[in-house]
């Protein structure tokens, strides 16, 4: 469903990313785990057409996406929700997620999206500057889900995020993978909570993918010497 051959990128003269490659299957939760400063933003930027990729190629479902622009890369199915949500702060919730979906919905939110996030229904009307962090994270991913995406990009979900939100958010990502038949990338630094949702699990260590496992054979203790300081 989401491929990358030998995608590499930088900022100027400084290569950040080195030949990356990924294949993410439909409904998959592939966690991307490294320190800050490794390259796991850097990647999601680049798959969103955000960041200039030097060379390579990234796909979904099939279809090139490496030259298209960002939000044509929206229109092929990809979404992103990125680190610190940036949500509209003096917008509605209603006005926020109305932002995501397509001319055809005519602003009309699908119901699906309310019963995944009950709270938004209720703060329809409220401004987005006024929601709590872990509020503010699930209308970023409503917003997200609202242009009816294949893959699913999520950087840093958990930041600034309290630990009995990050499970509801956990649980919510795992049904919404189930009911809409969605590929996840997540990118995290918090292994609890990767060790709830992922299926597979690799670590990005100065822009190169350093160690690949799925869930059943995962080490924690190898991650966690990559994400320790």
């Amino acid at each position: 469903m989401f491929k990358i051959d030998q995608l590499s990128c930088g900022y100027g003269q400084s290569q950040i990313l080195h030949d990356l490659d990924l294949n993410v299957a439909k409904r998959e939760i592939v966690a991307v785990m490294g320190r800050n400063g490794m390259g796991k933003t850097t990647l999601f930027k680049s798959l969103m057409g955000i960041l200039p990729q030097w060379h390579g190629q990234v796909s979904v479902d099939g279809q090139d996406v490496s030259a298209l622009e960002t939000h044509e890369r929206v229109e092929r199915g990809i979404a992103y929700v990125p680190q610190g949500r940036m949500i509209f702060p003096s917008m509605s919730v209603l006005e926020n997620i109305q932002t995501g979906l397509p001319a055809s919905a005519r602003g009309k939110v699908p119901d699906d999206l309310y019963a995944l996030f009950p709270v938004l229904y209720d703060m329809q009307s409220r401004k987005g500057g006024n929601l709590s962090g872990g509020q503010q994270q699930q209308l970023a991913i409503a917003r997200a889900l609202a242009t009816n995406p294949k893959v699913l990009l999520l950087d840093e979900p958990t930041e600034g995020i309290q630990p009995s939100i990050i499970k509801d958010i956990a649980r919510t990502l795992k049904e919404i993978r189930t009911l809409r038949d969605l590929t996840i990338v997540v990118s995290e630094q918090v292994l609890s909570f990767t060790l709830e949702i992922a299926d597979r699990f690799l670590v990005i260590e100065k822009g190169r993918f350093v160690i690949e496992e799925t869930r059943d054979r995962v080490d924690e203790a190898t991650i966690s010497r990559y994400l320790s300081v």
